[in-house]
């Protein structure tokens, strides 16, 4: 989410358009303005997709060796090679990245809401962002 904010307010957008009424990707600001700015149906699209993932797709279909374990039997990358010791750092080390993470995009978007400036620490170095200039 972070990096999406990042890429986002670079300007970096998909080519085309959002809908059928044409509005383009390049319209649609960065942030939590974007909300404002994508069509009702597509947020419904986002919203069923999140849900369709939630009920069909994330299942703990055989059990596994833990609580959000879902491997499935299916993709391994090694994981039973590892040592009991091993498996708990790693799952820990994926937790606080999962954290930092969650962290980070509430940070930005606490500041976007305060004071229309995610990106304080680059205004605190001398290179403020004109976050959704434009827009």
């Amino acid at each position: 989410a972070v990096l999406g904010h990042i890429v986002t307010t670079a300007g970096v957008r998909l080519p085309g358009t959002i809908d059928y009424a044409g509005t383009s990707f390049s319209d649609i600001p960065s942030g939590l303005a974007a909300f404002s700015k994508i069509p009702p149906a597509g947020v419904l699209q986002i919203a069923l997709g999140i849900g369709g993932l939630e009920l069909f797709a994330m299942k703990d279909v055989i059990g596994g060796e833990f609580i959000g374990d879902f491997r499935n039997g299916f993709i391994d990358f090694g994981w039973d090679e590892y040592t009991p010791e091993q498996k708990q750092r790693k799952r820990l080390i994926e937790l606080n990245n999962g954290r930092a993470a969650m962290m980070g995009i509430i940070g930005l978007m606490v500041h976007e809401k305060l004071n229309n400036d995610p990106y304080i620490i680059n205004s605190l170095l001398g290179h403020p962002v004109d976050f959704n200039a434009g827009f």
